[in-house]
Order: structure tokens, then C-alpha cells, then sequence
């Protein structure tokens, strides 16, 4: 007996409990089919999701159930990116072992996952702060070392002083700490480091051919790789000094604009800059200011730019001048030689600069419609094509010939030489916490750096920390550093640095390939069975750090014998945000949507106590402004097929989406209308595999052509994405279909079809009702087993078409017409129309112009 209520709690949680006690999604190697490997990022596990996390898993999964549908062999796994600061913070504050703390998240994640109803082989669940992961990122660390792509050495750092830890760059943002938000400060510390910059050239030209990546993800990484070509020359320091140089190497990659330099900078981290502060405390005072201050290019950038006259100067290599060098907060050691040569009118830093100190601003690059005499140089520099002036025998010359006339003459003259560099520097992996990876190596007085022996890994965590203690737990523990080394058996100390989280993101795709395997990471063969990742989808935010990290590592471990190709992911898709408004109470405290009473008038007040609140901005949910909307929540009252659907039908996948309670009623209601309508069809449905009819009625037709043009259409959005059009289509398709269960001389067996289809095509979408319906209408498979609807060529061809009718060339109407309809005909109805009436008026009409199934045109 079908309820006329679509009971979504039971029907849920039966399809739920059904996939996981059958394995319905767990899958083996198999070579007779093709392999299709969709991959969701995964998260970290630091509590309960909400539905802003349900975007990128609920877009993967329909990826997953779509294409097994369509005969492929589908891996979908999911994990945890289980170590990392949150886990150890939650320790101190909560005096809880991060171990616990992370698995019992996990848990509670994983309970999430399955109420979402995600089509996931849990029998490949991995936890990245298992040794039984981590010790083989350890064997490949030790490779990477034995090769030279890992090394150590002295260098100055991102620190981060809230959380006590080295920031790679690519963790600096806006100069504060990713996750902190406090001011980065540098420091000098010996560091771990992989030689990303080895494949920066490769890791470029790799990106050319991601065709299926977002050209903005490329763009990023491309921008953030640097590739800069240009000059890298000596200036002569003029007059006489103590110092032990006479010179001062700079990079630059505008070497045409040297007639308009006007000062030199430095690098408050440059040699020559640690030689003067010896003496000089002003120098001191203001190299100790810049190492609080931040350190990335953005912040650099935004920040007030600000020097110190170091009272040198060096000689202009062809004019009868000299230049001021300065100690410069905007000048990075780590790119070029950590000094440049300043041209103020072409260079929005070195302008901001001269202002500031008054320093002269000489314009060399005049734009094509400007007169040398009349074009000069306010508060904005001057960036754009031109041509040289002011430069003596570059005068004339465009911007690239200008170039390269300098290099030759720089280089002819034993000064210098056109060079290529990166803002791309090595991956600095040492971090200074306990709930990370331990970096597998022992310090020995006399053997120096030693490996650890493979098989003594994993070397693993020990479990009584003292975090209450400042700086690294490890460091700081009383046993766990000591050991012998294992080359001459004498005491020796553990290194007490551990791996930067994305170390086990880098490789975590490889190892859910083969997550069992006790000997090593993977097993080659199966890697290559199912790599690379056929569809990637996560956030626009992993761009330059986790993305580029993951394509570098998958190079390193191809260099070091472990794979065969360069790129882990074919496909990606970066899915937008899940927003929604913002509300405070009376004390400016955040308040949750469920913590408050919305009225028709658009007003706001507080559950508790009735009092006023504020209505603030669309945000992205978050738990810190408690603007989120809880899984179990949406669970009781509409089930997750709702927030699926609401989740992909309001907005492009790439687009942020806005979450509100009319869009999830509104998902809710549909989802009982289809309900309604095949579980309580007007039409005595027959049994399943009753074949079609030969012969086929007007309405049997047309409602055969719009089952098919869905099938076509529908299939095309999934395939390129199209969420939010697919479920449009969806509509439209039960639109009809109720149109012709009301029919009275409808075809059962043709409504059977009907509703057997659109089964199939919104079951990705809405799984747990799929389900339901489908073994409603008698089918005892599952509706993700059954195979996916191909659409009949022969109904894909309309009897009608869409013709323009124009007069004289202008568009005056677009009519519905028989297609291969006659010239006479079609004449006759395009003359028929009011507007080509009105636009022809008393004028003759000279000639018709027939382009059949197509246009009409009237010529007068």
C-alpha cells in the first residue's frame, strides 16, 4: 500500500541502510570496463558538516552515480585530512588528545556523509594521521632526500606567532597567516624544503595542457609560478667605503626603463643590508620592523612603502650620474637577487616611494598618442606599450627591442646577463607542531644528517605530550628525540620538525587507489588502472597551494620511480559557495536561522525573548557567524533530497548559491509532487517491460519527443556540469508527463516509459526517491544499476520548426511552421503575419526568398 505522504524519514534512512549493508558503491579493479574516477576534496575533520559543506560532495556524487549509470567502473572514496593545528588547538583547550579529537570528528563526519545519501566506497576510508598512511609519505620523503629534491638548510621564514609555526608562502595571505589572521613575521630558522622550483618549467607547461581545468585556477598558478625573463647586472658602488663588495647584482625584467632609474632598493634581508646594520642602528631599527611586518608580495603591495637612506651610491652604467640605494620594505630577498634598480614612472612601488623620499620621476615609456613634452607622470605609474624616450640610443625603440638592445650591451660589456627567474620558490615543509607527520630523519654529531633505515618506519608520534609547554611539543618532550644513530650507534637526536599538512593531501588520490597495502603507498597497477582523477571538484581557495603542490608531488614521485604520468587530475571543477544571510541580536551577538522568527514583512526577532534583530549581509556559511543550517536539521523536516536539489537548482555550480527556507520548501514540495504522481498515477500503470506501441498518436508522439530531448538534453549537462539546467529540464519533463497522465487517450505503456525515465534521470540528483519509485513501478534492481536512457535519433527531429521572417533583412517575426513545409506555404504564412504586414504597408512586394525549415525573407 503506497502512503499518499511521501514518508521521506523512512524512505531515507531505508536506501541509506540498504547501500551500506549491500556495498552497493565499493568497487575492484576491472579491466574489462572503463574506469571513471571522480574524486571530492576531502575535508578536514574538525566536526559536524552543515549544508554549506554539501555542494562539493553532493556535485561529485551525481558525477559518480551518472556515470556508473552509464557502464563505466566508478571509484568514488572518501577520507580525512586528519592532521594539522585545529586538532592540536582543541588539545589545549579542551584537554583531549588530538588523535581522539580527530577520529571522533571523523566519525561524526562520516555519519553526515551517509545521511546525505553519497554514493562512496567506504571500504577505501583513509585518515592521513594513521601511520599505517603515513609511514610510506615518509618513505617517499626519504627519496626525495636520497635524490635531492629534499633538502635542508638555514633560511629565513614565514612565522607565524599565534600558532608557533613556519608558513610556506603560499600560506601567507594579505601578509597575515592563513588560518590565524595575525601579521607574519620572518625569522631564520634551518628548514626542510622539496625542490618544487626543479618543475617549474614543466609544472607551466603542464598547465596547457589542463584543457578541463578552470582557466582562472591555471591563470593563478601560472601567475604564482612567475616565470619573469629579464636582466640580472652589476652596479658599481661610487666613491670609496669599507665594505668588502664594490659592486650590487639586481635583477630586473624591465631593463628598457633603466634611463629612468632614480634609486636602488634592497632587501631588508640583503647581505650587504646585515653588514651596514652593524653599524648603523637606524638601518637595525628598520630591518627589525620589517621582520614584523608582513612578508608576501600582496601584503608588500597594499602596505605603505618605507626605506632607509643607507648614504650609498652607485654609478649609472651609461649616464654621467649616480644613484641613492636604499633599504626598501617592498624589496624580497627570495625573488632575483633581493635588489633592483627603481623607475618610478613606469613601476607603481618605486613611484609610491620617490614621492614619499623625493626622488627624482623621469618618464622613458611614452604611449604612442603623447607627446614627450606633454606626457608626465602624477600619482599613477605608467604601465602600457610605447615607445623609448629619454634614453639616449634607445630613443625610438619599442619596449621588447629596447630590452633586448640593453641585455647586449650589459653583457658585452662583461656586466651582467639576461637571465630567467621564478617567483616560485622551494616548498618550505618543516613545521614546528606535534599533530603533524615527523619528518623521518636523525641528527648525528658525527655521521651529520642520517636516514632513518626503512624498516624502522613509520617513525610515529609519541601519545604523552605537554602542550601547556611554548614552542614544539617534540622538541620539548623529555625522551622521545633521543636515540642512536643508526650509522655509528652513537646518541643522536631526532629531527623534531613535522611535515606541512599538505604533504598528505599531495598524494592522498594514490593511495585510495590501493588502501590496504602494507608494504607501500600503492600498487602501481592498480594506480594506473584508475589514474589519473577523471573529475576533481573542491574549492577555488587549493588553487596555488594544495593543486600546485599535488602536481608537483606527482612529478617527484614519477622522477623517483613510482609513477608513470605527470598530471593527478584530468578534470576540475572549482563549485561556488553556499551563502546565507546574517543575523545579530540586540547585543550585536551572531544568531543562527534557527535562533530567530522571520515575519512576512521581512522583519526579524529573537526566539527567546521576542526582542529585535538585525538582518546583516549574505555570507558564506560559517560557524563562526553561526549562519548555517545544520544536516539533521534539514533531515527531519525535508530530507536531504530536498537540500540536494535546492543545492543544484538555483544557481550555476560555479556560482555562490543562497540558501533560504522559501528555496528548501519549495525543493520539498516538488519532491512530493513527483511522489504524488507516479506513485499515485491516474493511469493503471502495466508491468514492466510491456513493449510500446507500433503505432503511436499525435499526443503519443509528442510526448515521446520531449522523453527523448530530455534524455539528450539531460545527459549533455551532466556531462559538462550543467547541474542546475539538468534540473530545469527535469521540470519540464514532469510538467509534460503530468500533462499526459491526464490525457484520457493516453498509452499506458508509453506513460510507464515515461515515468521509468524520468526516474532515471533525476535519481543522481535524488537518490533515496529514485529508489523508491523505481521499485514502486516493480523493478527489482537498483534504479544506479540500471543501465542510463539512450535517446531515439528518429524523436529527436520535430515536426514543426522555428522560421525568422524578415522583411527587407530585419527580423519582423519568428512563426512555428511544418517542417519541409512547401514554398507556396510557407509564403502564405509568413504574409499572414501582422507585423510583415504593417512593415510591407502599401508598398509591392517584389520577391520571397524561401531558405527551407530556416527563413523567410520579403523583399519590397
Amino acid at each position: 500500500m503506497i502512503e499518499e505522504r511521501y514518508n521521506v524519514k523512512n524512505v531515507e534512512s531505508k536506501w541509506q541502510e540498504f547501500w551500506a549493508e549491500n556495498k552497493t558503491f565499493e568497487v575492484l579493479e576491472d579491466k574489462s570496463k572503463e574506469k571513471y574516477y571522480v574524486l571530492a576534496m576531502f575535508p578536514y575533520p574538525s566536526g559536524q558538516l552543515h549544508v554549506g559543506h554539501m555542494r562539493n560532495y553532493t556535485m561529485s556524487d551525481i558525477v559518480a552515480r551518472y556515470k556508473k549509470s552509464s557502464g563505466y567502473n566508478v571509484m568514488n572514496p572518501m577520507g580525512w585530512d586528519a592532521f594539522g593545528l585545529p586538532a592540536e588547538n582543541a588539545a589545549i583547550e579542551n584537554n583531549i588528545h588530538p588523535e581522539k579529537w580527530t577520529y571522533e570528528n571523523a566519525e561524526a563526519m562520516r555519519k553526515d556523509m551517509q545521511l546525505m545519501g553519497l554514493a562512496i566506497d567506504w571500504s577505501r576510508e583513509i585518515a592521513t594521521c594513521s601511520p599505517e598512511y603515513y609511514k610510506h609519505e615518509q618513505k617517499f620523503f626519504l627519496d626525495f632526500f636520497k635524490s635531492g629534491l629534499a633538502y635542508q638548510k638555514e633560511s629565513w621564514v614565514n612565522w607565524d606567532p599565534v600558532e608557533n609555526t613556519v608558513l610556506a608562502n603560499e600560506q601567507v595571505v594579505d601578509g597575515c597567516g592563513w588560518r590565524s589572521g595575525v601579521p607574519v613575521e620572518r625569522r631564520k630558522l634551518n628548514q626542510w624544503s622539496l625542490k618544487i622550483t626543479d618543475f617549474a618549467d614543466d609544472l607551466l607547461e603542464g598547465l596547457e595542457q589542463l584543457e578541463n581545468w578552470p582557466d582562472r585556477v591555471r591563470t593563478m598558478q601560472d601567475n604564482w609560478i612567475g616565470k619573469s625573463k629579464g636582466l640580472q647586472m652589476h652596479f658599481y658602488l661610487a666613491g670609496s667605503n669599507d665594505l668588502p663588495i664594490d659592486t650590487i647584482e639586481i635583477f630586473t625584467t624591465r631593463p628598457d626603463t633603466l634611463f629612468g632609474a632614480s634609486f636602488l632598493a634592497i632587501s631588508p634581508d640583503h647581505p650587504l643590508t646585515t653588514e651596514l646594520a652593524k653599524s648603523n642602528s637606524e638601518i637595525a631599527d628598520f630591518v627589525a620592523d620589517c621582520h614584523r611586518q608582513g612578508t608576501s608580495e600582496e601584503a608588500l603591495e597594499k602596505a605603505e612603502k618605507r626605506g632607509v637612506d643607507t648614504g650609498l651610491e652607485v654609478k649609472h652604467p651609461f649616464m654621467d650620474k649616480t644613484l641613492k640605494v636604499f633599504v626598501a620594505n617592498f624589496v624580497l630577498m627570495d625573488y632575483g637577487t633581493g635588489a633592483v634598480f627603481a623607475c618610478p614612472a613606469h613601476d607603481q612601488r618605486d613611484l609610491d616611494f620617490a614621492r614619499k623620499y623625493g626622488l627624482d620621476v623621469v618618464p622613458v615609456v611614452i604611449p604612442e598618442d603623447k607627446k614627450t613634452e606633454d606626457f608626465t607622470i602624477e600619482n599613477e605609474a605608467y604601465t602600457g606599450d610605447g615607445f623609448l624616450q629619454n634614453s639616449d640610443f634607445l630613443n625610438g625603440m619599442d619596449i621588447e627591442a629596447a630590452k633586448a638592445n640593453i641585455i647586449d650591451r650589459i653583457e658585452k660589456a662583461g656586466d651582467g646577463t639576461g637571465t630567467t627567474t621564478y617567483r616560485l620558490r622551494d616548498w618550505g615543509i618543516s613545521r614546528q607542531r606535534y599533530w603533524g607527520c615527523p619528518i623521518p630523519v636523525i641528527h648525528c654529531d658525527a655521521c651529520g644528517t642520517v636516514p632513518v633505515p626503512d624498516d624502522e618506519l613509520p617513525v610515529t608520534l609519541p601519545t604523552d605530550v605537554d602542550f601547556s609547554i611554548a614552542g614544539s611539543p617534540l622538541a620539548n618532550h623529555p625522551t622521545w628525540k633521543n636515540c642512536s644513530c643508526p650509522k655509528c650507534g652513537k646518541d643522536a637526536l631526532r629531527e623534531t620538525d613535522t611535515f606541512d599538512t599538505f604533504f598528505e593531501s599531495s598524494w592522498y588520490y594514490l593511495r585510495y587507489c590501493d588502501p590496504k597495502n602494507t608494504e607501500s603507498g600503492f600498487d602501481r597497477e592498480k594506480v594506473n588502472y584508475w589514474c589519473p582523477v577523471d573529475q576533481y571538484v573542491g574549492g577555488i581557495e587549493h588553487a596555488v597551494m594544495h593543486l600546485l603542490y599535488a602536481r608537483f608531488f606527482n612529478r617527484a614521485l614519477k622522477k623517483s620511480g613510482y609513477l608513470d604520468f605527470d598530471e593527478p587530475f584530468e578534470s576540475l571543477f572549482t563549485q561556488g559557495m553556499v551563502t546565507h544571510e546574517t543575523y545579530k541580536d540586540k547585543n550585536g551577538k551572531w544568531l543562527a536561522p534557527s535562533q530567530i522568527i522571520l515575519s512576512s514583512n521581512g522583519s526579524a526577532t529573537n526566539k527567546i525573548d521576542g526582542s529585535p534583530v538585525t538582518i546583516g549581509r549574505i555570507e558564506k556559511m560559517s560557524k563562526s557567524k553561526k549562519n548555517v543550517v545544520g544536516l539533521q536539521e534539514v533531515s527531519e523536516n525535508y530530507g536531504m533530497d530536498s537540500a540536494r536539489l535546492l543545492i543544484l537548482s538555483d544557481s550555476p555550480p560555479e556560482r555562490d548559491l543562497e540558501w533560504t527556507e522559501s528555496g528548501i520548501e519549495g525543493a520539498w514540495k516538488y519532491i512530493n509532487r513527483l511522489w504524488r504522481m507516479i506513485s499515485q498515477s491516474k493511469t493503471k500503470l502495466p508491468e514492466i517491460g510491456t513493449a510500446l506501441p507500433d503505432i503511436l498518436s499525435d499526443s503519443d508522439k509528442a510526448i515521446m519527443g520531449v522523453i527523448h530531448k530530455a534524455i539528450h538534453d539531460i545527459s549533455e549537462d551532466l556531462d559538462r556540469l550543467h547541474f542546475n539546467r539538468s534540473v530545469a529540464r527535469i521540470r519540464e519533463l514532469s510538467n509534460s508527463l503530468s500533462d499526459y497522465d491526464n490525457d484520457k487517450d493516453n498509452n499506458p505503456a508509453i506513460l510507464l516509459f515515461g515515468f521509468e525515465t524520468l526516474i532515471q534521470l533525476f535519481s543522481p540528483m535524488m537518490p533515496h526517491l529514485g529508489e523508491e519509485l523505481w521499485q514502486h513501478l516493480g523493478h527489482k534492481n537498483l534504479v544506479v544499476n540500471a543501465v542510463w536512457p539512450k535517446a531515439d535519433k528518429s524523436f529527436l527531429v520535430s515536426d514543426s520548426v522555428t522560421i525568422a521572417v524578415q522583411v527587407n533583412g530585419k527580423l519582423r517575426a519568428t512563426i512555428n511552421m511544418p517542417r519541409d513545409v512547401d514554398k507556396d506555404k510557407a509564403e502564405n504564412i509568413a504574409l499572414d503575419e501582422p507585423n510583415v504586414q504593417k512593415a510591407i504597408g502599401e508598398k509591392t512586394v517584389r520577391r520571397i526568398i524561401v531558405v527551407p525549415n530556416r527563413i523567410v525573407n520579403v523583399v519590397i
